[in-house]
């Protein structure tokens, strides 16, 4: 059988390449061996399935251990509006498990799941199951936090828990595994942001913290893009396009399998010789920013259902604010919970740059739509005679435009977008032939690095905003690092000024052997 790149599902090493995750594996099953009890509580798409199923299997070919496993998906709310369909449902699950992995058990499951009614019968159920066997028994269920805002899954946690709890005095479960997006601990009944949220944490007693990291290092991908290029004779530097997707992903499981199957799908085919290149990936990269996906969407659906979580990602973003890790605050805990955020040295950043791109280019979208960027003008002024991009045209232009819309009535919207309404102004002059990619500086500056491409160009434009002269020339020395960096010997500079009377300056200057093209708006 031929393998393939997996964005769906649950992953098969027989079927997908799949990294090397054998240190997570031996993490999580030695909290399994120890006894305990906890939920692997991670974003969308983040390989929990693959994790569950992968260490089930390997209990199971231990001979120690019957694994039971479920999934709460799909099993639709009408199981829930019951305590005695709900019970039914769970037995019958058991059951059908037991008939796989334990049909020694079935007797038990014939004589005793028709007498199930309430969750106190699926109490005494469990108890006469782990009594007919010597083997560890443990209970694995999938997508547990599917029904989460009712009131009898709670009461169902609450069960399990009893059961957990009463391991000294009868047998019972050696071990409970769940997974899902919510950590049981901080489970509330109503999370939507418009309600009132009732925290319910009927396992903080004893439930233990998931700490394995499930984001995927550069040298468990680099296994995966070895095999692969063994299997299929593609030339690549797998040390360097490792290193290339983390850098772009932080190792999320799903956008990682997800660039991988584009490069081997997509630009593979088009190519004469059989290679991937960095050049190959910051393709994709770009090409997966401006699509819609699932996983995307997602996104999108959770900045959008809270007000606040969408203002506090758009002072990250946009406004480069410092925002400070508090593990109290569940607005932070929220956007780490989503995998938006993550806490990197106390500092809140966004998970990873393509969903920094996704969500500034999104906000960018808002912007113009509901405004309409004002009828800008988007000819072809911009171009040079031989359809290159003239930069400083562009800079200028966007300077026009804003002191034209710079009145009373807008002076305030303007100040406050200014960084996102440029990202709209260049988006139509740039679409079709480049892209521009955002990263946030998180200084005194607050500067935002758009590096565009367009044809065969490479332009950095740094925006940020004005905080004095000494500030200023300290930032002029950041922006010459980069270009560097860029392998650039222009720059381009927009400042953006919110003194009372403003001088809409704009010049060539030198800093450090770099010519950088300033303007003030």
């Amino acid at each position: 059988m031929e393998k393939e790149f997996n964005i769906t599902g649950n992953c098969r090493a027989a079927k997908h390449y799949m990294a090397d995750v054998s240190k997570k594996l031996a993490q999580t099953l030695s909290m399994v061996d120890k006894g305990k009890y906890f939920i692997i509580n991670r974003p969308r798409q983040y390989g929990k399935t693959t994790m569950l199923y992968t260490i089930s299997d390997m209990l199971r070919k231990t001979g120690d251990y019957l694994v039971l496993t479920t999934s709460f998906e799909g099993i639709g709310d009408t199981v829930f509006e019951t305590e005695e369909n709900f019970s039914i449902l769970f037995a019958r699950l058991l059951k059908k498990y037991s008939k796989i992995y334990a049909p020694e058990l079935l007797p038990l499951f014939e004589e005793d799941t028709n007498q199930v009614n309430n969750l106190d019968d699926v109490s005494d159920l469990i108890t006469a199951l782990v009594n007919q066997t010597d083997k560890k028994v443990v209970l694995m269920i999938d997508e547990v936090d599917k029904s989460s805002n009712n009131q009898l899954f709670i009461s169902f946690l609450a069960m399990l828990r009893n059961k957990y709890l009463e391991s000294d005095i009868v047998k019972t479960f050696h071990s409970i595994v769940l997974a899902g997006v919510h950590d049981i601990k901080s489970l509330k009944i109503k999370i939507r942001p418009d309600e009132e949220a009732k925290l319910n944490s009927p396992w903080n007693i004893i439930a233990t913290d998931f700490t394995v990291d499930m984001n995927l290092q550069p040298e468990e991908i680099k296994p995966m893009l070895d095999e692969y290029a063994a299997d299929k004779g593609v030339k690549m530097d797998t040390q360097q396009i490792a290193e290339k997707l983390f850098y772009y992903t932080s190792g999320y499981p799903f956008l990682v399998s997800k660039l991988c199957k584009m490069l081997d799908e997509t630009y593979l085919p088009q190519k004469i010789e059989k290679e991937w290149t960095e050049n190959d990936l910051e393709m994709a990269v770009l090409q997966l920013t401006r699509e819609s996906n699932t996983n995307f969407d997602t996104l999108v659906k959770n900045l959008e259902n809270s007000e606040a979580l969408y203002q506090e990602v758009y002072r990250i973003v946009i406004d480069g604010d410092k925002v400070t890790f508090n593990a109290h605050n569940t607005l932070i805990n929220f956007g780490i919970l989503y995998g938006i955020f993550v806490d990197k040295n106390g500092t809140i950043k966004i998970h990873n740059r393509i969903y920094n791109e996704v969500i500034a280019n999104y906000m960018a979208s808002k912007i113009d739509q509901s405004r309409a960027l004002y009828k800008a003008d988007f000819g072809s002024g911009y171009k040079n005679d031989d359809n290159s991009l003239n930069m400083e045209a562009v800079l200028l232009g966007f300077q026009t435009f804003m002191k034209k819309e710079y009145n009373k009535k807008d002076r305030d919207f303007l100040e406050k977008n200014g960084r996102l309404v440029f990202l709209a102004f260049i988006k139509p002059i740039i679409n079709g032939s480049g892209y521009d990619f955002k990263e946030v500086q998180v200084s005194e500056e607050k500067r935002l690095d758009v590096v565009i491409t367009y044809l065969h160009q490479k332009f950095v434009a740094e925006l940020k905003l004005w905080y004095g002269q000494k500030a200023h020339e300290k930032g002029l020395v950041q922006l010459v690092d980069y270009l560097d960096r860029q392998a650039l010997d222009e720059g381009y500079l927009l400042i953006f000024d919110h003194s009372e009377v403003k001088n809409w300056h704009s010049e060539w200057i030198n800093a450090h052997g770099k010519k950088i093209f300033t303007i003030w708006v």
